[in-house]
């Protein structure tokens, strides 16, 4: 049994690369399906907000002069 991966043999390294493979597949097939199964339900419409007159705001009491 190898304990290190540096003293593995090529199968070990080719069991290794196989499964790695294997886990990336899966998980990038998990993601496509979930987020193809979102469908057009979720499309959502931002709101316009138009902007209004200028105002002048104080901290005090002072009026504002322009």
């Amino acid at each position: 049994m190898n304990h290190s991966i540096y003293s593995a043999d090529r199968m070990t390294h080719l069991k290794i690369v196989a499964i790695a493979l294997v886990a990336g597949f899966g998980v990038a097939l998990l993601g496509i399906s979930v987020r193809s199964d979102l469908g057009e339900s979720s499309v959502q419409t931002a709101r316009i907000i138009k902007a209004g007159q200028p105002v002048m705001l104080s901290g005090s009491n002072a009026s504002a002069v322009r």
